[in-house]
């Protein structure tokens, strides 16, 4: 038994208590870490001090310095963005950038389908940045550009994004605000003269949109990987 004595503020009577061997040794182990955070020994890691990777749903780690060198495959892809909510999440309803991207991929000609299906892999590993934010952030723009261009290789996929997916991209953008924002009367300059589709979009639960994207992929590759839902 070990019993520990503590002197509290003036004009308080101290405290004793008896402490089980096994007890004592785990508060002496806590009465030193805080007095290590006290003297400043145990700082918050420093970004310098981070490492420049993600583990991601494979277990496997992904390097936002040498994209190239990660290991990942179509299943880490559709766990990442039909998790992702597109518009930083304001929307009516939960709507992820892996449906966005399934219907994408169907208002392409079929030479493109693939490409426009994958148009937004990196965000799997970079998140999905509001595009206002995403101006204001030179470097993330460098980051994002460096693991699409390695996804893209990943896929056998040109690293430079066709404009007629980047055209599709903006058809679906006028067809999300219309169906899945909330109304309003001001402008957006980036769809002046953008139709959107007729049909209304009906958002996914993640778990059925990541079905229906790898169910996309296997109809556009022939790939029968399909190794069920998450």
């Amino acid at each position: 038994m070990t019993q520990m004595n503590f002197d509290l503020e003036d004009g308080l009577p101290p405290v004793s208590f008896v402490l089980k061997p096994n007890d004592a040794e785990r508060f002496a182990k806590f009465m030193a870490d805080c007095t290590a955070v006290i003297n400043g020994a145990n700082k918050p890691v420093q970004a310098e001090q981070m490492r420049p990777d993600i583990l991601t749903v494979n277990g496997q780690y992904f390097d936002f310095i040498t994209p190239e060198k990660s290991e990942f495959d179509i299943h880490v892809i559709a766990h990442g963005l039909s998790n992702i909510c597109r518009f930083a999440g304001h929307t009516k309803a939960f709507y992820s950038v892996a449906q966005h991207s399934v219907l994408t991929s169907e208002i392409v000609p079929p030479d493109y389908a693939l490409h426009a299906l994958l148009h937004d892999a990196a965000e799997a590993f970079v998140g999905d940045i509001a595009r206002p934010l995403k101006n204001l952030l030179p470097d993330y723009r460098v980051i994002e550009k460096r693991v699409e261009q390695a996804v893209f290789a990943q896929f056998g996929l040109p690293t430079e994004l066709p404009q007629i997916i980047k055209h599709a991209d903006l058809v679906m953008l006028a067809t999300e605000r219309r169906d899945l924002m909330t109304e309003q009367d001001d402008e957006w300059m980036l769809l002046n003269s953008i139709e959107p589709v007729d049909q209304i979009i009906q958002p996914l639960s993640p778990e059925q949109a990541y079905i229906l994207f790898i169910n996309r992929y296997q109809r556009l590759t022939n790939n029968s990987t399909y190794q069920g839902a998450k």
